[in-house]
């Protein structure tokens, strides 16, 4: 249930719309895109601007401790009959995304802290697809993933790899809807565009809900 074509483009439509928010409202800084924000830091620390590098530290810092929280849930709930784990997961991430909708322009560090760890919390929950792994978060895996199967299709002729390739595609597609999404959202809402991700995950959680009554 939590690997329906519905569900993972909300998950994926949610992880895009959320770089594109605290990129372009909250200061430059990307939601779940780490390695950009290490760059960032590291351009910042060499200039010895420190507080700058530090807008981009603990946002990495909260990621980290949200892959850990995830983790912990799918240890302790895995195997609960009456809810998923995964929508353990998205409850407290939904409820992040709805509170930094409130918050101004001068907490942007805890916003994007919030979000990094919610992000996080996304991106070890959901790791598969029609049996690929691939990330909702992120697209470098994506392309790599994509590109190899294709690589693979061409050589050995296998319909798998085709197939594969194209989810993955699809998966990169459905994250670059959400950025754009999220961009003209900003424009639009400015702080208060990221409660349209939260309605994504929202569905994404009914979404689950519905398929495990089946």
């Amino acid at each position: 249930m939590s690997e329906s074509l519905l569900t993972i483009s909300c998950i994926t439509l949610s992880g895009g719309f959320q770089d594109a928010y605290t990129y372009f409202a909250r200061g430059k800084v990307f939601a779940n895109a780490e390695t950009g924000n290490i760059v960032l830091m590291a351009s910042h620390f060499c200039d010895l601007d420190f507080i700058g590098a530090l807008h981009y530290f603990v946002p990495l810092l909260f990621f980290i401790f949200g892959v850990f929280i995830a983790e912990q849930i799918e240890g302790y709930h895995k195997h609960r009959k009456n809810i998923h784990w995964r929508q353990i997961v998205l409850v407290p991430e939904i409820l992040l995304l709805l509170i930094s909708g409130f918050l101004s322009e001068d907490l942007n560090l805890l916003v994007n802290s919030m979000i990094s760890f919610a992000c996080a919390m996304q991106v070890q929950a959901f790791r598969r697809w029609n049996g690929n792994s691939y990330a909702s978060t992120m697209c470098i895996g994506n392309i790599r993933s994509g590109v190899a199967n294709f690589s693979a299709y061409l050589r050995d002729k296998d319909p798998h790899a085709l197939r594969r390739c194209a989810d993955y595609f699809i998966v990169i597609f459905i994250f670059f809807i959400g950025t754009g999404l999220g961009f003209i959202a900003v424009k639009y809402f400015h702080l208060q565009a990221i409660w349209f991700s939260c309605a994504a995950l929202t569905l994404a959680v009914l979404c689950m809900h519905y398929n495990n009554q089946d």
